[in-house]
């Protein structure tokens, strides 16, 4: 495993730590306002795309479509930052707003996860987030009518799912460095 992705695990811990925070936020009060909502997921959305950037930019000189981690990495950061200027968009933007998000998250997810898996081993897991965020785009998009307890919950439950996911890819990663330090036995 190139050295640069193997020094980035740490990137992606951070990423799902504050997805899981995140959800775990949304289940404590469901029911407080779209407005302390959508400034929650402005400040997600805008640290999850920074992380997203700083690995795009770890891996460019190792992997040849580093450029779709840096484009996840930008949706996040604008989606992030027209939640936080605007926060009075209606329920009904802002449920479109992060379905749009999760799906193109997801297949920039999936995408990178195909590109690594001769890099990584059991890549799985990152197309596992990424087909759950896609799911999450499309469920937030077919049933828009859903009540606001309910949209809470599914990003809450997203969020921690895809938190677990990449905790996961992290010390997978991690473990790979630990053993090219190691070298042969």
């Amino acid at each position: 495993m190139p050295q640069e992705i193997t020094r980035s695990w740490w990137l992606f811990v951070l990423r799902g730590i504050a997805a899981i925070i995140f959800g775990i936020l949304a289940f404590a009060s469901p029911r407080s306002t779209i407005l302390a909502l959508v400034i929650v997921f402005g400040i997600y959305a805008v640290i999850d795309g920074i992380m997203a950037i700083i690995a795009a930019f770890q891996m460019r000189g190792t992997v040849d479509q580093w450029w779709v981690v840096l484009l996840e990495g930008i949706a996040g950061i604008v989606v992030g930052i027209i939640a936080l200027v605007y926060p009075q968009i209606t329920a009904g933007a802002f449920l479109f707003l992060i379905a749009f998000w999760a799906i193109f998250t997801g297949i920039m997810e999936i995408i990178a996860a195909i590109s690594l898996r001769r890099v990584i081993n059991n890549e799985w897991s990152l197309i596992l987030s990424g087909i759950l965020s896609v799911v999450l785009g499309v469920l937030l998009l077919v049933y828009p009518s859903s009540g606001a307890v309910g949209l809470v919950w599914a990003i809450g439950l997203y969020a921690i799912l895809f938190g677990v996911l990449t905790l996961y890819l992290a010390f997978r990663i991690r473990g790979s460095a630990e053993k090219i330090q190691a070298g042969p036995q």
